[in-house]
């Protein structure tokens, strides 16, 4: 049995850019995330420590997010790979990271990495 676990529009306030103002002013971000595993052990016992703690994932992506970056493809792989060390039985990972209203002089809603991976 597998198991897609989805955390919707976690927002986040940080300073991740390329441009000098991003890291003093910082900017709104929102991460999605899909994670798939095998949780047939979860859904015969009902216990937390047989699934991926959702607290403990949010957790994860906010200590990566407090980390300022100029690419935002660099945060997502950290968040990607900071999720794979703690929770080694995941067979995949989906995380898209956007950045909203980027400053690039255009109106723009958000910009945003996707990052997909499965792990043998």
């Amino acid at each position: 049995m597998t198991t897609r676990i989805e955390l919707e529009a976690m927002k986040f306030y940080a300073y991740h850019g390329v441009m000098p103002q991003e890291a003093k002013v910082g900017n709104h971000f929102v991460v999605n995330l899909v994670l798939t595993a095998s949780l047939e052990q979860a859904v015969k016992s009902d216990e937390l420590e047989d699934t991926i703690n959702y607290a403990t994932v949010y957790t994860i992506v906010k200590e990566q997010m407090d980390i300022p970056s100029k690419l935002i493809e660099h945060v997502a792989g950290r968040i990607l790979y900071a999720l794979k060390d703690r929770f080694p039985g995941l067979a995949a990972i989906e995380l898209k990271l956007s950045k909203l209203n980027p400053p690039f002089g255009g109106d723009v809603h958000s910009a945003s990495i996707i990052l997909s991976e499965t792990f043998f």
